[in-house]
């Protein structure tokens, strides 16, 4: 094989709309994330709770089930206050009443019982004041509502300690109020990034629609021209030979021929301009394709021959959408290498991924056979070699072939 090879540049300003699938699915893992540490700090919380309360003689069985009990109806509050702060906006109120009330109401009555049950003050505010940090604070009044919440719960540890025999209830106190006064700035903090994270996904959205918007107004900008410089001189030709029909029979049958002409050139124009939008620099298709399989989390690496462009990019453009999408969809998701390179007179392309563990025969669909036609059109092959660990799809098409009529993707023929 003697090719030059260079490395595909990472950025690229494409992205698939599979690629934004995947990116949905990571936003939504990193608010799992976010509220499952959320979840093991309260659990934290409540078993420590129930420690100090254990650590009392005084402490019957039921009072010690009834605080275990009332800690989970807490955590559970919390999950719906998070579900609800998931889908925030800034226009929308700090409480949302027939929502949050409930919660809110089993935070508030958690707390009196705990803290009634154990005498810590800390206990019986805690609950509420987390709970307070879930609901739709505007931006800045957050902060000013932690440090006032955190400097209560620290003034409320003061007034236990002094008030408290420690050393009765040692097995608890220190993760007790430990963890109630780092509690509600890990709340705040875990919430502003997950706001920063849902800003730039709905930025990230933002920015695909706009870039379709745009190329969708490019093109409706020279179809415009196009259809309307042809047309107007369609017209004119029409106008003059109806002017010409009784006058000089010859010219005026010159001009219709004139006006045919035109139109014929408008079909032509319109044929190669809708061409034109569909077919993307080879070297492209291969950027845009290693940017989707890397931004769905894959480890992607291609090489592309310095002279790729002159590869027919009618038949391995579609190639490259095609099994791109095949990665992605049956992948195992952990790595891809893409390259396209020139062999003699055939330029060869070669995908590989990690197989996903279930990737059975079936699941090629008619992607692949799709594929086989295309290239079998042109004089071409596809090898497709399945091995243990790995999946691996070889496109090899002439380096000139003719003219393709159909410029469907392989994946549209499903």
């Amino acid at each position: 094989m003697s090719s030059k090879s260079t490395p595909v540049p990472a950025g690229s300003s494409a992205v698939a709309e599979r690629g934004s699938l995947r990116l949905a699915r990571g936003v939504s893992a990193t608010w799992w994330y976010t509220v499952a540490a959320l979840l093991f700090f309260e659990l934290g919380i409540v078993l420590a709770t129930l420690l100090v309360v254990a650590s009392s003689p005084a402490q019957s069985p039921v009072a010690i089930a009834g605080v275990g009990l009332g800690g989970l109806a807490w955590v559970a509050a919390t999950v719906a206050l998070l579900i609800d702060y998931r889908h925030r906006t800034d226009s929308a109120p700090l409480v949302r009443w027939r929502r949050q009330l409930l919660p809110l109401l089993l935070s508030a009555a958690y707390g009196v019982t705990a803290g009634a049950v154990c005498g810590l003050w800390i206990v019986g505010a805690l609950p509420l004041l987390q709970s307070l940090m879930l609901l739709n604070w505007q931006s800045g009044v957050r902060v000013r509502a932690l440090l006032a919440a955190t400097g209560l719960l620290v003034a409320l540890a003061v007034i236990d300690a002094n008030a408290t025999d420690v050393g009765t209830a040692a097995s608890g106190w220190g993760p007790l109020v430990s963890f109630s006064v780092i509690l509600p700035a890990m709340t705040v903090a875990s919430l502003w990034w997950w706001d920063v994270l849902a800003r730039l996904d709905r930025a990230r959205a933002s920015e695909s629609r706009l870039a379709a918007t745009q190329e969708r107004l490019r093109v409706a900008t020279d179809v415009h021209d196009l259809q309307g410089h042809h047309l107007q001189v369609v017209a004119l030709q029409l106008e003059l030979a109806e002017r010409l029909m009784t006058k000089d029979t010859d010219a005026a049958l010159e001009q219709l021929r004139a006006a045919r002409a035109s139109v014929a050139e408008a079909q032509q124009g319109t044929r190669d301009l809708a061409l034109r939008f569909r077919s993307v620099p080879l070297r492209d298709e291969i950027a845009n394709a290693v940017d989707l399989l890397r931004a769905a989390g894959t480890a992607a690496e291609a090489r592309v021959d310095e002279d790729a462009d002159r590869a027919p990019a009618s038949v391995l453009g579609p190639v490259i959408r095609e099994t791109t999408t095949n990665v992605l969809r049956h992948g195992g998701g952990h790595w891809a290498r893409l390259s396209l390179v020139r062999q003699a007179e055939s330029w060869r392309y070669e995908i590989s991924n990690d197989a996903a563990s279930d990737t059975s025969a079936s699941d090629d669909g008619s992607g692949l056979d799709g594929i086989s036609r295309r290239t079998a059109e042109v004089g071409g092959s596809v090898d497709v070699q399945r091995g243990k660990n790995e999946f691996t799809v070889v496109v090899s098409v002439p380096a000139v072939v003719d003219a393709v009529a159909d410029v469907t993707d392989p994946g549209e023929q499903r």
